[in-house]
């Protein structure tokens, strides 16, 4: 984006890139997650809450990431100051009700 390879114009492929490396990241981090939580000797179903909401974040976080920065930088506003904490917010904020969603499907509450 510094060098103006890539523009808001190219939102579609940064978009598909970054989510295919948070699949890859979000695979590997629910895996961990279900493997962590089975060898802790929980109930199954808390461990698929966990794992899925691993990845579910990682993609979350991925599509957030992508779209962000180039929209600041179509409203004027410079990305590289503004776009990590705005990141980090949104990821933790959403997160957490991303969390609890997939809790309630899951667990039947």
């Amino acid at each position: 984006m510094a060098l103006g390879e890539v523009g808001f114009s190219d939102l579609l492929s940064v978009w598909r890139k970054e989510v295919s490396t948070g699949l890859v990241l979000g695979a590997i981090l629910s895996l961990a997650a279900f493997a962590r939580a089975w060898t802790l000797g929980v109930s199954p179903n808390i461990g698929l809450v966990v794992a899925t909401t691993a990845g579910a974040i990682c993609l979350w976080a991925a599509t957030i990431a992508a779209i962000l920065r180039l929209v600041l930088r179509r409203l004027g506003i410079d990305p590289a100051v503004v776009s990590a904490p705005l990141i980090t917010t949104l990821v933790d904020g959403t997160g957490l009700v991303i969390y609890f969603e997939i809790a309630r499907r899951i667990l039947g509450l």
